[in-house]
């Protein structure tokens, strides 16, 4: 449903850019109903099934990590390569201030042009990009910074060069070095939340989610594949994998739904900093106040699950 309504909206759109220097009566009459369509279409947008939200979290125009660091935070510094191989664009990482806190920031990169999505391997980290993101949660445990991590990808690279370099225990080292941080982390899946490429960074305190953002272990088209073998029927694994926000957090996985514009974050970027802003505000104020923040993440893990087999704590120590 939502492919059809996003060509709607393009002619809509189309029409009303040729129609914006016009002055008189009738283009401006034809405007007015353009507008009021628009907003009609958009609002037939809220009520999405998991597949249309793959397709939104997908959507090439949505705001992606670096839109967000532009947005939140100032003096930005990239820190770049991983001090052993290469540098890897599709991680974008370094320090920055949160509200005139100092602060790390760490993010899967997709692009926004075909040139930078090639650049950036379409958002999927070879190990040199984790063993990149390790290196700065080093740093920022070692200067007591917190840290923020933005997730979209649709998964690790999975080609042979990655897995010579060590892909597999790259991923693990940085589940197991997160798992241990002894600094506060927030984590935000703001589009795709792939399989072990979105989990490396993901293991936090808080864990918050777009609206239409997924998160999953591997993406609806890869479950087809192996239950089916047919990876036509993506739609229809979609539905059965518990991939959107308000799923997961039934089932305990994150912590806060944030909330999207009709249509998806592209529709209206700005209010989507907006209510990511004040989310991360009250969430990182809330890990800041965690004596001890890896014990928090090692219970917060066990836990995960518990709230749909009525299992309590003590049960599970």
């Amino acid at each position: 449903m939502i492919k059809e309504l996003e060509a709607q909206l393009a002619t809509i759109d189309a029409e009303i850019a040729k129609l914006s220097n016009a002055e008189d009566g009738a283009s401006q009459l034809r405007m007015a109903q353009l507008t009021r369509d628009r907003a009609e279409l958009l609002e037939s947008c809220r009520d999405l099934s998991p597949e249309d939200k793959v397709f939104v979290a997908r959507h090439a125009g949505r705001p992606g990590t670096a839109d967000f660091i532009s947005a939140l935070f100032t003096d930005f510094f990239e820190c770049k390569g991983d001090r052993l191989c290469r540098e890897d664009p599709s991680i974008l990482g370094g320090v920055a201030f949160y509200r005139g806190l100092p602060v790390t920031v760490i993010g899967h990169r997709k692009g926004k042009t075909l040139q930078e999505n090639m650049a950036c391997n379409f958002g999927m980290p070879s190990p040199e990009g984790y063993r990149k993101a390790q290196r700065l949660m080093k740093q920022a445990e070692r200067f007591r910074r917190p840290i923020i991590t933005f997730i979209d990808t649709p998964g690790a690279y999975p080609g042979l060069e990655a897995e010579a370099h060590g892909q597999g225990e790259a991923i693990a080292s940085s589940l197991a070095l997160m798992s241990a941080l002894t600094v506060p982390v927030v984590s935000i899946v703001i589009g795709e939340g792939g399989s072990g490429g979105a989990l490396a960074l993901a293991v936090g305190n808080r864990i918050l989610m777009l609206e239409n953002a997924v998160y999953s272990v591997l993406s609806p088209e890869g479950f087809a594949s192996i239950l089916w073998k047919d990876s036509s029927r993506s739609g229809e694994a979609a539905g059965l994998m518990k991939l959107t926000a308000h799923d997961l957090l039934d089932l305990g996985v994150i912590d806060e739904v944030i909330p999207e514009p009709a249509g998806g974050a592209h529709q209206d970027p700005g209010a989507v900093f907006t209510a990511v802003d004040r989310a991360l505000s009250a969430h990182l104020a809330q890990a800041m106040r965690m004596r001890d923040p890896a014990a928090h993440r090692y219970q917060k893990f066990r836990e995960m699950g518990l709230r749909q087999s009525g299992e309590t704590r003590k049960e599970l120590l």
